[in-house]
């Protein structure tokens, strides 16, 4: 039984395929995240909430 150890050598495209993995997976969480942020702007605007607007867009700015 093959063992896999933390930092055993790995063959090129394992690495290539698991670092594109992680962008795809961070890229989906970063929209994610904006799309949530910017559900939230949208909100404070029906609300018209001014202090919970300019904090969220400045949060979107930090998020981008």
């Amino acid at each position: 039984m093959e063992k896999n150890l933390l930092y055993s050598p790995q063959p090129e495209g394992n690495v290539t395929d698991s670092l594109f993995a992680e962008m795809v997976l961070d890229k989906a969480l970063l929209d994610f995240r904006k799309e949530k942020i910017q559900q939230k702007i949208d909100q404070s605007l029906r609300d018209r909430n001014k202090k919970e607007f300019l904090r969220l867009t400045e949060e979107l700015k930090n998020v981008s």
